[in-house]
């Protein structure tokens, strides 16, 4: 039953997002404002618990989450050749921009060049005068 609960929350979230998105004209896709609001709400245990419950069952699924991707990769096969190769350079430059931002952001983060004070993760900024 927890799971249920976490899935409408899930639900509802994404719903709310997608309306604001659209109600305001937001810039933001409405999944991402969900995103936002979930993150919000993840701070009652209330919420968390059912979520947790429901994204506990999605990860022991989640290689049927892929057949969707699959179907629509065969249903399409002819833009795919069209454009494979592009595709394929463009995953291929994206991937490799996404890790040596993140290896930048990690070294950053242990020399503490990211952080007021000594750079440990939590604790609070030192104030310099």
């Amino acid at each position: 039953m927890q799971a249920l609960r976490g899935l409408a929350l899930l639900l509802l979230c994404q719903s709310a997002g997608e309306a604001a998105a659209r109600g305001l004209g937001l810039p933001l896709p409405g999944p991402v404002l969900g995103m936002l609001l979930m993150l919000a709400l993840l701070a009652w245990p209330a919420v968390r618990v059912p979520v947790a419950a429901a994204a506990d069952g999605l990860l022991q699924h989640l290689s049927l989450l892929f057949v969707p991707v699959g179907v629509g990769v065969v249903t399409h096969v002819a833009i795919v050749a069209q454009y494979g190769v592009r595709i394929a350079l463009v995953l291929v430059v994206s991937t490799i921009a996404g890790l040596a931002v993140t290896a930048w952001v990690l070294q950053a983060c242990l020399r503490g060049d990211g952080f007021a004070g000594d750079g440990v993760p939590g604790e609070a900024p030192v104030a310099e005068s």
